[in-house]
């Protein structure tokens, strides 16, 4: 309990991070360059965010998954994602060009668009990375390649957005940055620079594949569900309809985070687990607490939206709030398939989450081209909150048809919930006088 709790600290502290780096980061790009630039914005960077994952081809969730379990030397593992990595990027590289040149209303400036999809090489790189320290269950070294490229972005952000007003192309320049300057340090820092070989490790290559493929077509359907909006608006509508849409949910969406912080500790564990039945247990008992504290944060926000849009991103974005408070319901229900999902993920069945997101996914693209022609940001909303709350349902059903804990039992709350709590604040609390003390 005690390492869980440490990690759960280590993990909050990087997710404090990132949602504090990213809204530093939003607020200057909204209120410096207005929902019609943020709309272009948005729309350029939605298919390499996509393709990011699909490139990946699941290899952090793979490569965590055989070094959890030991069937390869880490050396192995290593030389392997090497070579994967680059042809993923190769292929990436190409598909997102064609995608945004397109496909795209925001594709007519050649610049833009490479600027777009340059950070690919450095983030499969950092990604790739995490699945060996992720395997290894050091969390505090996985958090660090999490955390500190939001940090360098914010940075250039400051360097490029506001000081010297480059514009789009100033954002797109600054997302660039981050991810670069976690490459080079990882390529020193645990030694990967070695790993690059003439030599290919076939039947690694084949096992992080043949596994890596079926998460990253599982993180592709998840993600798409997430982005397909986005996507749709840009066609459908205006940048001005895109810019207030994607600030409204990039803003609602931070409560992902919280589940998030235990799905990177959930997925580690379960990939170690020597007992993934009583693992899952646990497991429903941080689902409900999540549940818990995102509905409290979610009540607060939706009461408070008008005034914390306005407060951030400036007038310009009021519409947002709208945006924000029908996202709602669909965030907070998804936080079901969240974290129940990474559990799954780590015991190496990630096709699991497709007998879910793929309908919901299809009810999403089939309701935002009904809503978004007549009500554009707000039409996209509804089709999202719907589509998720389906997923949520179905994948309750199916977890507990897989784990074989029934549905009351994932979801009923108890007394030892609310001690789990407690434990961890007074963990928290004792863990900085500590600190201080020292």
């Amino acid at each position: 309990m005690a390492s869980f709790i440490r990690d759960l600290l280590s993990v909050g502290l990087s997710k404090g991070g990132i949602i504090f780096f990213g809204l530093i980061q939003n607020i200057i790009i909204a209120r410096v360059l207005g929902p019609e630039l943020n709309g272009v914005i948005a729309a350029l960077i939605v298919y390499p965010s996509l393709f990011m994952i699909v490139g990946s081809l699941g290899v952090r969730q793979s490569t965590a998954y055989y070094i959890a379990k030991g069937t390869f030397s880490e050396e192995q593992i290593k030389t392997a994602v090497s070579q994967i990595w680059i042809l993923s990027t190769v292929f990436s590289l190409l598909v997102t060009y064609v995608l945004i040149t397109y496909f795209s209303n925001s594709g007519k400036d050649e610049l833009l668009v490479l600027l777009a999809i340059a950070p690919i090489p450095f983030a499969l790189f950092n990604t790739y990375n995490s699945g060996v320290y992720l395997g290894k269950n050091e969390i505090q070294s996985f958090n660090k390649i999490n955390w500190l490229p939001p940090l360098f972005v914010l940075l250039a952000v400051v360097l490029f957005v506001v000081i010297i007003r480059f514009s789009v192309a100033g954002v797109l320049l600054a997302k660039i940055i981050g991810p670069l300057i976690m490459s080079l340090i990882m390529l020193f820092k645990n030694r990967f620079i070695k790993a690059f070989s003439f030599h290919f490790e076939f039947k690694v290559i084949k096992s992080l594949m043949s596994l890596g493929i079926v998460y990253a077509i599982a993180l592709m359907v998840i993600n798409l569900n997430y982005r397909i909006d986005v996507i749709l608006i840009d066609k459908l509508s205006t940048n001005y309809a895109t810019g207030i849409y994607s600030k409204g949910a990039a803003l609602i969406e931070y409560m992902w985070q919280i589940p998030m912080l235990l799905s990177t500790i959930i997925f580690a564990r379960s990939a170690n687990s020597k007992n993934s039945n009583l693992f899952s247990y646990k497991v429903c008992q941080l689902l409900r607490i999540s549940i818990a504290i995102i509905i409290l944060a979610c009540i607060v926000l939706a009461f408070l939206a008008p005034w914390i849009i306005d407060l951030l991103y400036g007038e310009e974005f009021l519409e947002s709030g709208t945006v924000l408070r029908l996202l709602i319901p669909g965030v907070v229900l998804l936080t079901i398939f969240k974290v129940l999902n990474m559990d799954m993920a780590g015991r190496g069945k990630p096709w699991i989450s497709l007998k879910a997101m793929v309908p919901a996914l299809l009810l999403n693209m089939i309701l935002n081209i009904i809503w978004i022609p007549k009500y554009a940001a707000n039409g996209a909303s509804l089709a999202s909150t719907i589509s998720y709350s389906i997923a949520a349902v179905l994948f309750l059903f199916v977890y507990s048809k897989e784990t074989g804990i029934p549905v009351r039992e994932i979801l009923g709350y108890r007394m030892k919930d609310f001690r789990a709590i407690q434990e961890l604040a007074i963990s928290a609390l004792k863990k900085s006088k500590v600190q201080n003390e020292n």
